[in-house]
């Protein structure tokens, strides 16, 4: 990761938010090292000025200072303050991605990496990306908890069953960058690697046009989104135009915070609809149903796969107004 002669300690920067993040921390390292000498250096000068020089030699009167010790109190304070707003703005940057971010699903299992594109392509073991274009990795777990961690892009995640968690980055130059995983998720732990490739924005378009999507679906993950909504009698319930079924329309409802029965409001995003078709709200829960409608939906756990869940979250996320 880090060429010969190469003198950094870290690995390449391979984003914009690397370069953002490794400043914030050789800062942190340096004002660490800054202090180490203040206070180590005054720790041992004082050891040498005040150290008994004879048997039974009284020490000076200690008077304390008090502007000394109020700017000892205000200068860390500042300091740390500033350190925090800083490290705010990188992290806010890491999380929050830009809305034209190209949304990858990954799906973490022992002892493996799934990517799903929106072609409804699959690949395991290698995330294939453009350089220069916002990705938004949506991801979950099948078994345990894993994390995703791309050290050339200073991006990780833990990746939860049952959940969905987020990371973006954008990759700034052609080339390979490994995946791992850091969360111990068994035996093999070690072995579930992975890489990043990043091409160019041809070699992309080429990619996608020519990565066979699975038989058995079609390639488009939104198209296959619509043929489970079908499969799985979602249909019955929830329209696609707009239009009042026992459910709510698909229409429009990605990304809308909706008001629910007892007056609170959620948003309604992928881990709410996933919330909503594996753990369906019940008369107990009315945080959970939308106002206006009775907590009939059945739980359709187990029996929707993950890749599934995936598919019709893309098909209402395409559904919009």
């Amino acid at each position: 990761m880090v060429e010969k002669g190469d003198m950094r300690v870290l690995p390449i920067v391979g984003t914009e938010i690397a370069e953002k993040w490794d400043t914030l921390f050789y800062f942190l390292v340096a004002s660490s090292v800054f202090f180490f000498v203040i206070v180590v250096g005054a720790l041992l000068w004082f050891v040498y000025k005040y150290r008994e020089k004879e048997p039974g030699q009284a020490v000076g009167k200690i008077i304390h200072n008090q502007k000394l010790e109020f700017l000892w109190v205000l200068g860390p304070t500042i300091l740390v303050l500033f350190i925090f707003a800083w490290g705010w703005a990188v992290y806010d940057r890491l999380k929050i991605a830009p809305e034209s971010a190209y949304d990858i699903k990954v799906i973490g299992k022992q002892w493996m990496w799934q990517f799903q594109y929106d072609t409804g392509t699959k690949t395991i073991g290698e995330l294939v990306v453009p350089e220069k274009v916002p990705i938004r990795l949506l991801m979950s777990s099948e078994d345990v908890i894993h994390a995703f961690f791309v050290p050339d892009f200073r991006i990780k995640s833990d990746v939860v069953p049952g959940f969905y968690t987020t990371v973006w980055f954008q990759a700034m130059q052609v080339g390979e960058h490994d995946i791992y995983c850091t969360q111990y998720c068994g035996t093999s732990h070690a072995k579930m690697l992975g890489k990043v490739k990043v091409v160019s924005a041809d070699d992309w378009d080429k990619w996608r046009k020519g990565s066979a999507g699975p038989k058995e679906h079609p390639k488009d993950l939104a198209e296959w989104g619509k043929q489970v909504y079908m499969e799985k009698g979602c249909s019955a319930c929830h329209s696609l135009d707009g239009s009042r079924l026992v459910g709510p329309s698909f229409k429009g409802v990605f990304g809308k915070t909706e008001e629910m029965v007892d007056g609170s409001k959620h948003l309604v995003d992928e881990n709410y609809i996933r919330d909503m078709v594996e753990n369906p709200a019940t008369a107990a829960t009315p945080n959970k149903v939308i106002k206006g409608y009775q907590p009939v939906m059945p739980s359709f756990k187990g029996l929707i796969s993950l890749e599934e869940m995936n598919a019709i979250i893309a098909f209402i996320k395409s559904m919009k107004d």
